[in-house]
């Protein structure tokens, strides 16, 4: 945590335990097309915006009560809470309930409306008759556990259903989806188009449409694929790709809160050319993450070229002397991040403008540099056609620190503006999730950043003349946060509008110019 003012220390995050979800990979055989069901979710969701999904949602406390209170109810499937959870959601989100003949059917709207309003009316309704639950088997094809990134995680199930040739279409409910779109994907062109950056899919799904098309390889048709996935299926750990080329390695860190992690990323393809970014790994547990995940690069026949530092804070900067028993790359960053790091003749430094290729499969991926040193000194992102890695500028969730001892907040501002201009599909930060909307989450860090600055600026004016009371008045909506730490953000504002000549700092006070 280089960021922290000398003296504070903030007691570590705990990674979240994954709560149970479920999803349902509905199958069709449209004239001889196999085809999968995937609904668009709408800007407006804070998970996952604009991005392909299956239906399903996560396993609620009604659900586990009617699953209590009706232990007859689905006993005869695998698993009958994620089943009741997937039945509930499919007639919420696309209007979707078992026909009892193991099938689906479109249910009548007002139920529909009914259940989204409250989750309680789903087993009223079958316990009336009017939705049915007999003869519904879904095959269990994955299970993926989202990684610790976020305070929130789940560990979801996928099911699959086929309804063979029938021309059921989804139905979304009006003022009330998650939804405004969808469509029935043939699995390799679904693929495909992810791949070329046309559509976006969420991690897990990325993983498990790789395993359809390949089973799909295998077997010949989409049934008998899902049929190979239900043998046995796939869970524990799996390959985490952002988007393509952009696989992220969570290591844990010591770091801000509430992220327990620091993300590395691996760029390139598979049996391609490789970069690995900020390698933070320290301890044992993370070394071990590393060392695992570098072995299964080199297994695929890549070359790791290159080691790439965002910025040199110590939790993005990992054990370079046990790391280099790990692997060995020449290590790639900006002048100031190599000034504390062990020399050695393959480094290279990294500027504005600065760009690179990565081969692999027959084509190349570039990445450029720009420089963003609000953060700290020597701060650097990377973009690339699918986004950029960010570092320390921004974060989904928890906050970012422009520390008032090396940072500079006009620096920072102006780098935020940057990234927006540039308009990145994605947003790959340091910590935490990645950003599926970077123009919402940028407008949200500059106008609030803004506005902090402005307060700063009106306490000075409104005669506040020491530090402690420009930071007390300035921060008075978030009377909770750590008292240094408002300190700390306070001088760096400060110091900001010091340099903009707004503020003159005399004897320890400070003054309107």
């Amino acid at each position: 945590m280089g960021e922290l003012p000398e003296g504070v220390e903030l007691p570590l995050a705990s990674v979240a335990i994954p709560r149970p979800s479920a999803s349902l990979i509905i199958s069709r055989n449209n004239s001889g097309k196999e085809e999968i069901l995937l609904c668009h979710r709408v800007s407006e969701v804070p998970a996952f915006p604009d991005f392909w999904a299956f239906p399903g949602g996560g396993v609620s406390r009604v659900d586990r009560q009617v699953a209590e209170e009706n232990p007859d109810w689905l006993s005869h499937t695998e698993d009958p809470v994620s089943t009741i959870t997937l039945l509930r959601e499919l007639v919420e989100e696309v209007g979707f309930a078992p026909d009892g003949e193991g099938s689906l059917e479109l249910v009548d709207e007002n139920i529909q409306n009914s259940i989204c309003e409250d989750k309680n009316a789903w087993s009223s309704f079958v316990k009336q008759n009017l939705l049915k639950i007999e003869n519904f088997n879904s095959q269990i094809v994955a299970e993926r556990t989202m990684p610790p990134l976020a305070p929130v995680r789940f560990t979801n199930t996928f099911h699959h259903l086929s309804i063979g040739d029938s021309k059921i279409e989804p139905r979304f409910p009006e003022g009330l989806s998650e939804f405004d779109e969808y469509r029935w994907w043939q699995p390799k062109e679904l693929l495909d188009f992810w791949l070329k950056n046309e559509v976006r899919l969420p991690p897990p799904q990325v993983t498990l449409t790789r395993d359809i098309v390949q089973a799909i390889n295998e077997r010949g048709d989409l049934i008998s694929a899902f049929e190979k996935l239900h043998e046995n299926p796939s869970k524990g750990y799996h390959i985490l790709e952002f988007a393509p080329g952009v696989e992220c390695l969570p290591l844990p860190t010591q770091t801000l809160p509430p992220a327990t992690h620091t993300n590395c990323y691996v760029l390139g393809v598979s049996g391609g050319e490789r970069i690995i970014v900020d390698p933070a790994a320290k301890s044992k547990e993370a070394l071990d993450i590393l060392r695992n995940k570098v072995r299964e690069i080199e297994s695929t026949g890549s070359k790791i070229v290159a080691t790439i530092f965002t910025h040199k804070h110590p939790d993005h900067i990992g054990d370079l002397e046990n790391i280099s028993e790990i692997y060995q790359a020449p290590i790639w960053t900006s002048k100031e991040t190599l000034e504390i790091i062990p020399k050695s003749e393959s480094d290279k430094i990294l500027k504005e403008g600065d760009d690179f290729k990565l081969i692999g499969k027959g084509e190349s991926i570039s990445w450029s540099v720009i420089e963003t040193h609000g953060h700290c000194p020597g701060h650097i992102c990377l973009v690339g056609d699918a986004g950029i890695i960010s570092g320390d500028n921004v974060t989904v969730i928890g906050t970012i620190l422009v520390p008032s001892s090396d940072g500079d907040m006009n620096q920072y501002l102006e780098g935020l503006e940057r990234i927006k201009n540039l308009n990145p599909p994605l947003l790959f930060p340091g910590h935490g999730p990645f950003s599926a909307n970077p123009q919402r989450l940028l407008n949200r860090y500059i106008t609030h950043r803004n506005e902090r600055h402005m307060l700063v600026y009106n306490a000075v004016k409104n005669n506040y003349k020491e530090l402690e009371s420009i930071a007390k008045k300035s921060y008075e909506d978030t009377p909770d946060a750590h008292p240094a730490l408002l300190i700390d953000q306070t001088l760096s504002h400060l110091k900001g509008h010091i340099k903009s000549e707004n503020i003159r700092e005399e004897d320890g006070r400070y003054y309107i110019n």
